[in-house]
This record gives structure tokens, sequence and C-alpha cells, in this order.
């Protein structure tokens, strides 16, 4: 593996998660200010919606790119240009006059933002040794969680306070931040041979991700019918079929889908998918039960999300020894009912529930969740060589977007559903509709559970337990492909 030096090791982390950070929140706060946008305009909301999809939809399209790119022409180009265009895209978004060239702008911002993600992680994964990668991660866990809680907050806070036009100012000074940093301290790494551009593969998948990541960011809008949905839902899940079948036959396909042979990298990605679904749709349902369900204010409902946040900035100095002592296959398994739990117990909350009660609650499940993710981000490369970084990295990345699109139509589906057959007028009339909206997603992530289940009490050890002997880690990943 090739050595960086140790300031490099201190720095990197750090670059990576900011611009993680301004990915994450920049997927979230712009719906806040939707309405600010139309009357500015002069156009609908309904209009605006596109300003969300375009975003959604070049980043899903994207992604499966970004391997490629970054071996054939290093981690170090490709990720800072990514900054550059990310940062310029949303300055260009904050000054632009007109919707067409505001969706423009957020195309480009979804096409850099898709190269920042998984080439920023393929980095951190290629520039430490298995053993201290997990606490090089951890830091990734934060943007992570703290991106959808903190987004709608911040954007409603700027939306009242100022324009919806400095709501993508904000990214501006981080990313030229992580830029300079970049510049200073980002390794290059490549492939050793190059491979050609899979087009055929990059149409397939490319084209069948970002449909499903359309059709799940408009469901619902844009009057589209059931029948109209289930048709490009069958286009989509045909395109991923065929991407299946094509990456079989072909020498060099654009992401190699034999990784998910390997027993930790499968069920990262696979019950990282399933667990993502349930909490994916927690930072829609917690605001509508703040404010629709107890009639809290906006302000008192952004307060409440930031327990959790301050909780998964805790679990990250205390992950490392928890998956040290207990393996990564216990805490997934016992962690993923704690998760679970703490979803359900969000439908016991009443008008009458002390707030200190919805605190603790908050920062139970931030700890959860933030070990939830830093072991399943980690176990992920635990057994990949370094040749197969950049195509573990996409495919985690790609799955991980769309599981967070899925958790989140989700939770919009279960709240529209329940609301609808809600009581209007009453005080906490949406509670009980809200309540079982938090009990589907805690099933959602159960289901997760019994695929942990499959792990062995040693995989992922040359990641959590630093003072393995070599020996012990080849016959770990030994096991591990077997």
């Amino acid at each position: 593996m090739p050595l960086v030096s140790s300031r490099t090791q201190r720095v990197l982390p750090w670059i990576v998660a900011s611009s993680l950070f301004m990915e994450q929140l920049d997927a979230t706060i712009v719906n806040t200010g939707i309405p600010a946008m139309a009357a500015d305009l002069g156009t609908t909301p309904l209009a605006l919606k596109s300003v969300s999809s375009s975003y959604v939809l070049a980043l899903a399209m994207s992604i499966p790119a970004s391997g490629w790119l970054a071996n054939r022409f290093g981690t170090r180009r490709v990720f800072l240009w990514a900054i550059v265009v990310f940062t310029l895209a949303s300055l260009a978004c904050g000054l632009a006059p007109s919707v067409p060239l505001l969706v423009a702008c957020r195309v480009l911002q979804g096409m850099s933002a898709a190269m920042m993600m998984p080439v920023g992680r393929m980095t951190l994964v290629r520039s430490f040794p298995k053993s201290e990668l997990l606490a090089a991660m951890n830091f990734m866990v934060i943007p992570a969680l703290m991106g959808p809680l903190l987004g709608p907050t911040v954007g409603g806070l700027i939306v009242h306070w100022g324009s919806w036009r400095e709501m993508f100012f904000v990214n501006v000074p981080v990313g030229l931040v992580a830029l300079y940093f970049g510049l200073r301290h980002m390794p290059d790494f490549r492939a050793s041979v190059e491979r050609p551009f899979d087009l055929r593969g990059m149409l397939l998948f490319g084209g069948g991700t970002a449909l499903l990541s359309w059709l799940l960011e408009v469901f619902g809008a844009h009057g589209l019918s059931n029948q109209a949905a289930l048709g490009w839902l069958l286009v989509s899940l045909a395109l991923m079929a065929g991407y299946a079948w094509h990456s079989q036959r072909h020498p060099a396909p654009l992401l190699n889908l034999a990784l998910l042979r390997v027993r930790t990298f499968r069920v990262s990605v696979v019950g990282g998918t399933f667990t993502r679904l349930g909490i994916g749709g927690t930072p829609l349902l917690l605001p509508l039960l703040y404010q629709v369900g107890l009639g809290m204010p906006a302000w008192q409902s952004g307060l409440l999300m930031m327990p959790a946040a301050a909780a998964a900035m805790v679990m990250k100095a205390l992950a490392q020894r928890v998956l040290a002592r207990l393996g990564y296959r216990r805490v997934l398994m016992v962690n993923t009912w704690i998760v679970a739990a703490c979803i359900a117990a969000f439908s016991l909350v009443g008008l009458n529930t002390p707030i200190p009660v919805i605190v603790g609650l908050g920062l139970v499940m931030g700890l959860a969740n933030s070990l939830q993710f830093t072991s399943l981000n980690t176990m992920a490369f635990a057994d990949l060589g370094e040749r197969d970084t950049a195509d573990g990295s996409t495919i985690a990345s790609t799955f991980q977007q769309l599981s967070l699109s899925f958790g989140l139509a989700s939770g919009t589906l279960a709240a529209g559903y329940f609301l609808a057959q809600a009581p209007s007028g009453a005080e906490g009339g949406a509670l009980p509709a809200l309540h079982k909206a938090f009990l589907l997603l805690a099933v959602f992530t159960l289901a997760a559970s019994s695929l942990f289940r499959t792990l062995r009490e040693h995989d992922g050890d040359n990641v959590s337990r630093p003072d393995r002997t070599d020996a012990e880690e080849a016959s770990a990943s030994f096991r591990s492909h077997t």
C-alpha cells in the first residue's frame, strides 16, 4: 500500500469529512427554501421540484463513473476538481436569475458531489493500513448524520432571517477551506493498469439508478399515476438487471459486482441498504412529529434534532473500543435492535411526554446510528484488496445513495398514507398516524438483523483490532472469501 505522511493522515479525514458535509447538507437544505425560491423567481413551489430532483438525478447518474475516473486520472485531480466545481456551482445557484439556470447549476452540483464521496472514501482506504482505517473513517459518519438532521433547521433559519440564495453560499467557505488543505495534503492514487471505459455499463447501470432515484424523488408529485410509476420502476429494474448480465461478460465492467461474493463487503452493502430504509426516513418524520403532532414551533423542532448529532460525535471516540471488544458481528446484531427500538420508541411520544425524555431518546438514537454507520462503512473494506477499493467505494456509495432515497421515500409514503386517515382539527390528531409510521420504519430496520447473523466471529478484526498479527489477518481474509 502506498505510504502517506503522518501529517497527511491527520488532515485527510477532515478534508473528506468537510466535502461530505457540503454534499449532505446541500441535499437536504434546499427543500426548506423552495417556497421562498418560488416567490422570488415568479413560479409555483411545485414547479421547483426539479431543483431538488435534478440534483438527485445527476448524483445517481454520475456515481458509477467515479471509480473509473479516479483510477484513470488520479484521486487527487478528480477530488479537487470535484470540490472546485461543487463550490462554483453552489455560488452560481445562489446567483441564478431563473429556474432553468438554477436547475442547470444543481445538475453540476450533483455531478461533482458524485465524485467527492466515493473518491474521498477510496483515498482514505488507500492511505491507512486496515488497523487504522476505523479511526480515520469515523469522521465520515458525522457529516452523514448531521447533514440530514441540520439541513432543514439551517435552511429554515436562513430563509427566516435572510434570503434563500444564502443557503447555497454556505458551501463556498467550506469548499475553499477543503480546497486549500486538499491542495496541500490530498494523495494521488491511480490504477497501475488503465482499463477502457465501460460505456454500455454506464448507460445501463447509471440510467437505471438515476431513473430509480428520480422516481423516488418525485413519487406522488407532478400528477404521476400509479400505473406510470410502476412502468418507470419496471424500466429501472430492467436496466439494472441488464447491467448485471452485462457485467458478467465484460472483461472490465464499470462496477465489479463480483466483489459482492466477499462476505464482509456483501453484508455491509446489503445490510446497510436495509438499515438505511428505516434510519433514512427519520429526518422527515421527526420534524412532522414535533411540529404537526406536538404543535411545536419550527425553532424548537430544530433544537430537538440537535442531540442526535451531538451524540454521533461522542460515539466517534467510542466506536473503535466497542468494536474491538465485541466484534462486528455482535455489535451489528445487537445495535440493529437498539436502532429499531429507538425508532419505535418515538411512537410513544405524546403531548404529555417531558422534553428531557425526548432529548434522551434522541441522544440514544444518535449514539446507535453513529455506531451502526461506522461499523457498516469500515467493515466494507476489511477484506478488499487495494486494487478493489475503487470499485468497492463506488458500489458502496451507489447503494448508500439509493438506500437513503428509499428511506426518505418510505418515510414520505408511510406518513402520507397514515396521515390521510387521521382525523383533522383535533389537537394531537395526527399523532396516531405518525406513531404508525415510526413503527413501520422500525420494522424496515430490523430486516437487516438476519443478514448480520451471517457474519463470523472474527470478521473485520483486522480493522477493529490493531493488535492482531499478520497471520491472523491473512486467516480472517481467507475465511471471508469462503
